[in-house]
């Protein structure tokens, strides 16, 4: 997708963070733009930010409700027409190790971070086949979508899980000329620690888990985000990522040796044995996945 102009966009959690720096370069690329958020006071604070106008649309939006995601999608196709580019962006985090967490904790977190790109993609993307004018869709996983982390257990499950949805939708979508792709962020200054607890409900409060808070009660954190990516970093590469149709959108070189030793240990679990020519040519189809061949063979995006 190049042509922006004119285009219409929906970003979910498109109030804060990176789906505001992502609505900002939409709408600088002269896109027409809907942020939807379930916070009305955020929404607010956003229109204000970006400076409002009749290309910004604010869409008060639950992504775990359904009934509302029908309702946002009749509301942006009323406003705008049609939609060209989703981004399905809407996210909570928790830390805490995987065994303490409770059914309220994966209710919680699975319901947003899983559920709610369900009900995204199930209430949107038949609409953008419909048009049959093709268009692009970013899921926003995370780099631990690519690897885990002990101390993140549930929120690693719900970001693997949308890794393997936006990987199968892009084979899904090619025949209608819809890109996909997948945002994988690491350490961003986004606001997500604060907005998590301002979404949960309070029959999901029971928890084994815990927030993350960037002070000195926790100080690994605190480390860890002491030098967080701007969010409008990470907007300009989730638009180049858009542009050269990218399958990962990663926007931190130093995740490479990691990613590097967990293939590496993949790549030493294969069995060390003789694959007989008949089990080789049934499997043919199953094991050949054009779109890692595909990225494979793009050069690597350069620093925006």
């Amino acid at each position: 997708m190049n042509n922006f102009q004119n285009k219409s966009a929906l970003i979910t959690g498109g109030a804060s963070g990176i789906g505001l720096a992502i609505a900002r370069e939409c709408l600088a690329a002269g896109m027409k733009v809907a942020i939807a958020d379930i916070r009305q006071s955020a929404l607010d604070k956003a229109v204000k930010t970006l400076g409002g106008g009749a290309n910004l649309k604010a869409i008060k939006l639950d992504v775990t409700d359904r009934k509302a995601c029908a309702r946002a999608a009749d509301e942006l196709i009323s406003t705008f027409g049609k939609l060209h580019l989703l981004i399905a962006n809407a996210g909570v985090f928790l830390g805490g190790e995987t065994q303490d967490a409770t059914y309220d904790d994966w209710d919680f977190v699975l319901g947003i971070n899983l559920g709610g790109v369900v009900n995204t993609l199930r209430t949107f993307v038949p609409r953008m086949i419909e048009q049959k004018e093709g268009g692009h869709i970013v899921l926003t996983s995370s780099i631990n979508g690519l690897f885990a982390s002990g101390g993140v257990g549930v929120y690693t499950a719900s970001k693997f899980a949308v890794t393997g949805i936006g990987e199968c939708l892009r084979m899904n979508l090619q025949p209608h000329g819809i890109g996909v792709s997948l945002l994988h962020p690491g350490p961003v200054a986004s606001g997500l620690f604060e907005s998590t607890p301002a979404v949960r409900p309070a029959h999901l409060k029971e928890t084994g888990a815990h927030l993350v808070a960037i002070d000195d009660s926790d100080p690994v954190s605190r480390e860890i985000f002491a030098h967080a990516m701007p969010i409008e970093e990470v907007g300009r590469k989730v638009m180049q990522g858009i542009k050269r149709n990218d399958l990962y959108i990663i926007t931190h070189a130093e995740i490479r040796a990691t990613i590097e030793q967990r293939f590496k240990a993949i790549l030493a679990a294969i069995p060390d044995e003789t694959i007989s020519s008949v089990r080789e040519k049934s499997a043919a189809n199953l094991y050949s996945v054009p779109p890692y061949a595909e990225q494979a063979s793009k050069p690597a995006p350069k620093g925006v």
